[in-house]
């Protein structure tokens, strides 16, 4: 099999699937490449809801594909997966990855750039910059702090030690973890019931919950966009009629590039 991202959509739920299996998901120069057109491609979609990311197979994704950190002639893969990495974030809709075996180095970077991570039992994540000798990029540090808190981030990145998922869950780098044959179904009914809920509250939560400060005309925006939506109404009319809510409210699509 080729190495590829794979995209299924299905009721309301985009699902990447990370695919090099002969190198446990590694992820190649042009698989970075090919995630960020993916996500817009998933932003833009009104019937995509949320994402889910996950991995081929027994695995999620071991990182980088080590032999193409001294190939030339595809572009520096550090940089690749920063930019793969930060279109990941910024996703405009909620976003989970799901989690087998290993999750390590750029696989964990793309795990902890999801708003969400729910592991199968006997998963493995580490961030293993310091085997190699590489510096982590900046804004992957932060992330990765701001997730976990600086001495679980220290204790990830100074020693490149991979920790099992009763640790990953101590520490936050997890928020759910399952028997291995449980875990598709668990991730199949939450992004159902995301994509049941009001994008509109995901997507100011999404914002608000950022680790830097929300400008005072992003509060503004938001404060406007609750006002003008229906969102409200219909969610307290269905609650008092005690039936399930049909939010209208969807994530604007983006502008294509050089247009307002």
């Amino acid at each position: 099999m080729e190495p590829a991202l794979h995209l299924d959509v299905a009721g309301g739920t985009a699902t990447i699937r990370i695919a090099h299996p002969a190198k446990r998901n590694a992820m190649t120069p042009a698989m970075w490449r090919a995630l960020p057109p993916l996500l817009e491609r998933c932003a833009a979609d009104p019937d995509v809801r949320v994402l889910v990311l996950t991995g081929e197979g027994d695995t999620f994704c071991a990182g980088a594909d080590i032999a193409s950190l001294t190939a030339g002639g595809e572009g520096d893969p550090r940089d690749l997966a920063v930019a793969a990495e930060e279109a990941l974030a910024a996703f405009p809709k909620p976003t989970l990855a799901a989690v087998r075996g290993h999750c390590v180095g750029g696989g964990c970077q793309l795990a902890a750039a999801c708003d969400l991570r729910f592991a199968a039992e006997g998963a493995l994540f580490g961030v293993t910059p310091a085997r190699l000798g590489v510096v982590y990029a900046a804004s992957s540090t932060r992330r990765l702090t701001g997730l976990i808190g600086p001495a679980a981030a220290r204790y990830l990145l100074y020693s490149a030690e991979l920790i099992d998922t009763e640790r990953a869950l101590r520490t936050g780098l997890v928020d759910e973890v399952w028997a291995p044959d449980e875990l598709d179904a668990r991730v199949t009914g939450f992004a159902r019931l995301l994509a049941s809920r009001s994008q509109l509250t995901q997507a100011a939560a999404k914002e608000f919950t950022r680790p830097e400060p929300v400008p005072a005309e992003r509060v503004a925006h938001w404060a406007e966009a609750g006002h003008a939506s229906a969102d409200l109404a219909e969610g307290v009319t269905a609650f008092l009629e005690r039936r399930e809510p049909r939010f209208t409210w969807s994530v604007p699509v983006p502008a294509a590039p050089g247009r307002e």
